[in-house]
């Protein structure tokens, strides 16, 4: 009976090792993976950038940068909050959507549209450095 205790602690001790193993393999990557990936990311706040000065977005020429020059006051750190001109809680895309529809009197984007993605990776740029804080106004 005490063989068979050791031959399961050992087949214990070997699948944890094993599991070990592959989670820190998981979250290996190489230095030209990250030097990729933050180009990418780069690229995509760079489209942000363009579409946030742009009046392509809306219907009356009118762009983001108008009301929010580099972003500012956009706060997307504090998403997800109770946004007063929606009337609920929401997150950043759907104040970005509310913008779109209003202000720029044009059409919403769907949250995972490529053009949301670049807007939100753009403001969230600009804003790095600032402390997260849900809920916050």
């Amino acid at each position: 009976m005490a063989t068979f205790q050791r031959k399961k602690t050992l087949l214990g001790l070997g699948f944890f090792a094993l599991m070990v193993s592959f989670s820190t393999q998981a979250d290996e990557f190489s230095e030209s993976d990250m030097q990729r990936w933050q180009q990418q990311f780069m690229d995509t706040v760079k489209q942000g950038r363009e579409l946030w000065t742009s009046g392509e977005l809306g219907g009356n020429g009118v762009a983001c940068a108008q009301c929010h020059p580099n972003a500012a006051n956009t706060h997307p750190e504090t998403y997800p909050k109770f946004q007063q001109q929606i009337g609920k809680v929401v997150s950043l895309w759907e104040m970005i959507n509310w913008c779109l529809r209003n202000p720029l009197e044009g059409q919403p984007l769907d949250a995972d549209d490529p053009k949301m993605t670049a807007l939100q990776a753009y403001v969230t740029h600009e804003r790095r450095g600032v402390k997260l804080e849900p809920g916050k106004h």
